[in-house]
C-alpha cells in the first residue's frame, strides 16, 4: 500500500509535523515587517502587527540615505600650494585655501583645483624632446626681422606660474597658449627695435629683461593671473643658410677687435717711455746748463783771483801753475818717477802689479797742489825741482827736467 493512499498511516515526508520541523517563511516575513513597522511607527493606532510596511516610510529612509551620501561628496581636500575654485551654476563663488572644505554638492556647486606653485614654462622657436634638448628651430616662429633688415633665429624658455586661480580659469579662455602669442608679438617688437649685432652679442640681456617687461604689462591687462618668472634666451643666431659668412665677418670683427687692443697697449707702453724719455733730457740738459753756468762763473773767479796772484808774484805764480798742470797730465798716464841720486839703480820695482792694484787718482782742483810722487813712495822730497827724474817705464829711461 502506497503512503498516499487511504489508510496508508499518513506516511507522508512532506506533511509530517513535529518539535523539528522548519519556521513558516510567511510568518518570519510578517515578522520582519512587524518590525521595521515599529522602528517607523507603523505599529502604533491599531494596526494589526501583521499588515504590510507603509510605503511612505520606506521612501523616507531611502531619500534620507541618499541625503547624506549626497551631503558627504561635498567634503574635498585642497594639497599644499593649490587653491579651489568654487562656482555655483558656473558662477564663481570663492577660492578656497589647502586644507578640508566643503562645498554644495554637484550639480549645484563645482570645485577646480589649481595649482599655483607650479613652475609652467612655454617655449617659443623651438621644442624640446627632453630635459634641455632641441629639436630644432621653428622658422614660423623664430625668424624675425631686424632693425637693419636682417634676419635673425631667436627661442625663448618663457617660465611662469599662477598668481590668481580665478582670474587664470575665466579670464582667459586658453593661458598657455595666449601667453604664447603675447611674448612672440612682443619678442618681434623689440627685435625689430635693435640692430643685428645688438641682438647676437651685448644686448641679449636687456632684449629680455624688455621683453619679460612687456609681456607681463600684457598679460596683467588682460587679468590672465599669470606671474611671470623669468623669460631665457636659449640661442640667438642667423639664419642657417647664411652661419657660414656670418661666422667669418665675426672673425674678421674679432680680428679688427684684437688689432686695435694690441695698437692700444702699444701706445700705452711707448708714450709713457718717450715722455718720461724727453722729461730726462729735459732735466739733464737744466742740469747741464745750470753747471756749465756755474764751472763758467767758477772759472771766472779763479781766474781773477788768479790774475791778482800774479801781479804780486809773477815768477812763482808761473811755476805754480806749470806744477799743477803736469800733475794733471800725469796722473792720467802709467809713469812711474824715481829720484836716481837718492836710490838704488839696482832696485827692483814690480811696476806691473804695482799699477795693476793701484787705485785710480783724481784730478785736484785747480789751485791746489800735490805732494811729489816721491813723497807718497816713501823717498825724500828733492829741493830742487830742475834735477833730473828717470822714467823706467818698459825698460827705457829719459830725463825730464822743468823749465
Amino acid at each position: 500500500m502506497s503512503w498516499n493512499e487511504p489508510g496508508g498511516d499518513k506516511k507522508d515526508p512532506w506533511s509530517s509535523r513535529g518539535d523539528s520541523a522548519p519556521p513558516d517563511l510567511d510568518q518570519a516575513i510578517r515578522n520582519l515587517q512587524e518590525k521595521f513597522s515599529k522602528f517607523f511607527g507603523g505599529g502604533s493606532g491599531g494596526d494589526s502587527p501583521t499588515d504590510p510596511l507603509p510605503k511612505k516610510n520606506i521612501y523616507f529612509f531611502g531619500f534620507g540615505i541618499i541625503a547624506l551620501v549626497w551631503l558627504a561628496s561635498g567634503f574635498y581636500i585642497v594639497d599644499e600650494g593649490n587653491n579651489g575654485v568654487e562656482t555655483r551654476f558656473g558662477k564663481y563663488i570663492a577660492t578656497t585655501q589647502s586644507g578640508l572644505n566643503w562645498h554644495i554638492p554637484a550639480p549645484i556647486e563645482h570645485v577646480e583645483i589649481v595649482n599655483v606653485k607650479q613652475q609652467r614654462f612655454i617655449e617659443v622657436g623651438y621644442r624640446s624632446a627632453g630635459g634641455e634638448q632641441m629639436t630644432g628651430s621653428i622658422p614660423q616662429e623664430a625668424l624675425m626681422l631686424t632693425k637693419d633688415e636682417n634676419y635673425v633665429d631667436i627661442r625663448l624658455a618663457v617660465q611662469y606660474q599662477v598668481k590668481d586661480a580665478k582670474d587664470y580659469l575665466f579670464n582667459v579662455m586658453d593661458p598657455s597658449v595666449t601667453l604664447k602669442q603675447v611674448t612672440e608679438s612682443a619678442q618681434r617688437g623689440v627685435v625689430g627695435n635693435s640692430n643685428m649685432d645688438f641682438v647676437l652679442t651685448e644686448g641679449r640681456s636687456e632684449i629680455v629683461n624688455q621683453i619679460k617687461k612687456e609681456v607681463q604689462e600684457t598679460m596683467d591687462n588682460y587679468r590672465s593671473g599669470i606671474q611671470i618668472t623669468s623669460v631665457n634666451l636659449q640661442d640667438a643666431q642667423p639664419p642657417e643658410q647664411v652661419q657660414a659668412a656670418f661666422a667669418d665677418a665675426i672673425k674678421s670683427r674679432e680680428d679688427q677687435q684684437r688689432l686695435i687692443n694690441e695698437a692700444e697697449a702699444y701706445s700705452n707702453d711707448v708714450v709713457p717711455r718717450a715722455r718720461g724719455g724727453a722729461a730726462r733730457q729735459l732735466q739733464e740738459a737744466e742740469g747741464y746748463k745750470e753747471q756749465v753756468i756755474a764751472q763758467a762763473i767758477g772759472d771766472t773767479s779763479r781766474f781773477s783771483k788768479l790774475v791778482a796772484e800774479y801781479r804780486k808774484a809773477p815768477e812763482i805764480t808761473r811755476r805754480r801753475m806749470y806744477l799743477e798742470g803736469i800733475e794733471a797730465v800725469l796722473s792720467e798716464t802709467n809713469t812711474v818717477m824715481v829720484d836716481v841720486k837718492g836710490g838704488n839703480n839696482i832696485m827692483y820695482l814690480p811696476l806691473d802689479k804695482v799699477l795693476q792694484y793701484q787705485p785710480a787718482k783724481k784730478v785736484p782742483p785747480a789751485g791746489l797742489a800735490t805732494p811729489p810722487l816721491s813723497e807718497q813712495a816713501g823717498q825724500p822730497q828733492r829741493g830742487n825741482s830742475d834735477e833730473p827724474l828717470t822714467d823706467r817705464s818698459g825698460g827705457r829711461s829719459r830725463e825730464l827736467r822743468g823749465r
